[in-house]
């Protein structure tokens, strides 16, 4: 029995990649100034611009998605006799994944004996999109869905999320940011070194002096905590700092080389929360990496 499998776009996956691995994609939607942006038809999106007026106050609100359009993605594959394994952003930070839930026991009953699986990715951004490109590689390789599900939880529970911000208002006006005691701002250049935890929520775990030493550090946690590089796609994603991304990369292939590094611009859903100049890193470690730290 095959399984489709689908993903959103906080995923935050390339349209050739999510072609190439014939992914099924639910848009978020973002809001200015009262006005709806679909971050899959909005092909003038201009990364640049869109942070820099964030930068300079530019309010940008967002909303989960309800059940019932969930429930309408997930239909047509079902109809056709598939599963769906949906790969989802992390429950931890967004009230989403608990609506593909909903939806997901809603078409289980309508569709008896088909499978409807959502996977808490409990990350975001590549710690998500990641994932999905993995169970787009199970199912080439003829995994079932219930041998493909065990795989992903395994491949869930050993990606660390890990990632320094600017400035951290926009994490805290969010409520993305669970242990607002750890907060520092931007005072004598201290820079926060942030981490989705064992829930998949935000924490702020260590600080270091300056944005250089923050891009030294996530390698150095990469050097650290990274198990087979050679097998696996590590991911990047900054927001508007391309030179930065470019900076962790050559400092990620220094010591132990991954097999892929993908590397992306936030998208305008999750770069809203994270701001200007986030620069996140995503990789495989081991069993009970989120506890790193803490």
């Amino acid at each position: 029995m095959s399984f489709v499998v689908m993903t959103d776009t906080s995923g935050n996956l390339p349209n050739q990649v999510i072609l190439d691995h014939s992914l099924k994609v639910i848009p978020f939607s973002y809001h200015i100034d009262g006005k709806e942006y679909n971050t899959i038809k909005n092909p003038d999106f201009d990364a640049e611009d869109y942070y820099a007026r964030i930068k300079r106050g530019m309010k940008v609100t967002t909303s989960q998605i309800p059940p019932q359009l969930y429930a309408d993605f997930f239909e047509p594959a079902l109809r056709e006799g598939h599963d769906v394994i949906y790969v989802a952003m992390s429950s931890g930070i967004s009230g989403s994944c608990n609506s593909a839930r909903i939806a997901a026991q809603m078409m289980m009953e309508a569709y008896p004996g088909r499978i409807v699986e959502v996977i808490d990715t409990r990350g975001a951004s590549l710690g998500e999109g990641i994932i999905a490109v993995y169970a787009a590689r199970l199912r080439r390789r003829g995994f079932s869905t219930a041998d493909a599900i065990r795989e992903l939880y395994d491949h869930v529970e050993r990606m660390f999320n890990v990632f320094t911000v600017d400035d951290l208002m926009h994490l805290r006006r969010g409520g993305r940011l669970s242990n607002l005691s750890a907060v520092v701002g931007t005072v004598l250049h201290i820079k926060p070194l942030l981490k989705g935890n064992e829930e998949g929520k935000i924490v702020a775990f260590h600080k270091v002096r300056g944005r250089k030493r923050a891009i030294e550090t996530l390698a150095e946690y990469y050097d650290q905590l990274v198990v087979r590089p050679e097998t696996q796609i590590v991911g990047i994603a900054q927001a508007a700092c391309r030179e930065d991304a470019a900076l962790l990369a050559e400092l990620l292939r220094r010591n132990r080389p991954p097999q892929e590094i993908l590397t992306v611009e936030y998208e305008p859903v999750t770069g809203s929360h994270v701001g200007p100049g986030a620069l996140a890193l995503f990789f495989e470690s081991r069993e009970g990496v989120r506890s790193f730290g803490t």
